[in-house]
């Protein structure tokens, strides 16, 4: 096989199109210490600042995404579609790689569309389980169509010959941490060997997961399980704020942060989950067998997220509350009633280790191999 000397990373918008290009690129650096790397993002989404700390290279292009509706804002989306494409090509030039992977977001529109005209390998990476626009775009332009559920494949009828089903790199790095039996006590102040649910509404956290569990605090302050609430930083401060407006104090089996940057070792700690169902939360959750109460996000493209809950749902690895029926005491009820039984949280773990691909990185590094023999 060809070595991998560069690569050409790009995605962004969220941490769930950033995680998986980072998780890959460090098992691509594992096998070839020697490769270099470049990170096409956008200067406002979160990779401009996630992507440097990792030690990337970074170059960023502007564009933004068309409205669905008849809008002046589509022009300028034009626009720089066609400018962002004309930069994404010199900075291809310049650094030469031997494959261009996208993990998702508008950003890789131009570049991964630069990338096929230019006659360099490329490839994206469809992480949920009904296909992103930018993807459909991009699929009769790049090489390899890498995915990570079997559902996407729908989207893809046109050009199925290049669908490779690989998996979320991110699930390959989860398992790789570390299990630390103290975290629970040193990070959070909790017992270590109490059952423990935690709560969070992904990397920005999500207002209606805190107001439910906030509702909830009362229930479960007596409650001989403890919870974890991760609020998203934004929301922190006016969680506080309603605790302290309300003269609410909280029960020592309840901890609430802004925020956990090494979540994938706190994961090894807890027994349920109730989160959003970005797909790469879910591919953390499959790889690592944790149940979870999912709570789809309604304000996604084609409800993508719901799609991904059902894939859970479907095969006993997760419950699911639509937000529109979330409240406290619905959130309190679910959670309640599993993780006081052991037997449903068994089953609910070996159904999701089931659906888990524990060598997504793997497969990916095998596939940009033979492209670019």
């Amino acid at each position: 096989m060809k070595e991998i000397k560069r690569i050409v990373l790009s995605g962004g918008g969220t941490g769930g199109h950033i995680y998986p290009a980072l998780a890959l690129y460090r098992e691509i650096q594992a096998k070839y210490p020697n490769v270099e790397c470049l990170y096409i993002g956008t200067e406002k989404g979160l990779e401009a600042s996630i992507v440097p700390k990792a030690g990337l290279a970074f170059k960023s292009i502007d564009i933004q995404g068309l409205k669905r509706s008849l809008s002046p804002e589509n022009i300028k989306a034009v626009w720089l579609m066609m400018t962002s494409t004309k930069k994404a090509k010199k900075l291809l030039a310049e650094f030469k790689p031997d494959v261009v992977i996208g993990t998702g977001g508008y950003v890789c529109a131009p570049v991964l569309y630069a990338a096929a005209s230019m006659k360099i390998p490329s490839m994206i990476h469809e992480q949920n389980s009904v296909a992103g626009i930018t993807n459909k775009f991009l699929s009769r332009s790049v090489d390899i169509i890498a995915t990570c559920f079997p559902e996407v494949e729908k989207d893809f009828t046109k050009y199925a010959d290049k669908i490779r089903y690989t998996g979320n790199p991110r699930g390959q790095e989860v398992i790789q941490s570390k299990m630390d039996a103290t975290i629970l006590k040193n990070q959070f102040g909790l017992s270590p060997s109490l059952s423990t649910v935690l709560v969070f509404g992904g990397s920005r956290g999500a207002p209606a997961i805190n107001e439910a569990a906030f509702t909830a605090i009362d229930n479960w302050s007596d409650k001989n399980y403890q919870v974890i609430i991760a609020t998203g930083t934004i929301h922190y401060e006016d969680f506080l704020k309603t605790l302290a407006d309300k003269k609410l104090t909280l029960p020592n089996n309840i901890k609430v942060v802004p925020y956990i940057d090494n979540m994938p070792a706190v994961f090894q700690a807890i027994d349920l989950v109730i989160c959003r169902s970005g797909a790469t939360t879910l591919t953390e959750l499959t790889a690592l067998g944790l149940p979870s109460i999912l709570i789809p996000s309604p304000f996604v493209t084609n409800n993508h997220q719901e799609a991904n809950a059902l894939s859970l749902v479907n095969n006993g690895a997760a419950k699911m509350i639509k937000q529109a029926d979330l409240t406290g005491d619905s959130l309190f009820n679910f959670v309640d009633e599993i993780i006081k039984n052991p037997n449903q949280l068994a089953s609910m773990k070996q159904a999701a280790l089931a659906l888990g691909i524990i060598d997504a990185s793997d497969r990916l590094i095998k596939e940009i191999e033979t492209l670019i023999s």
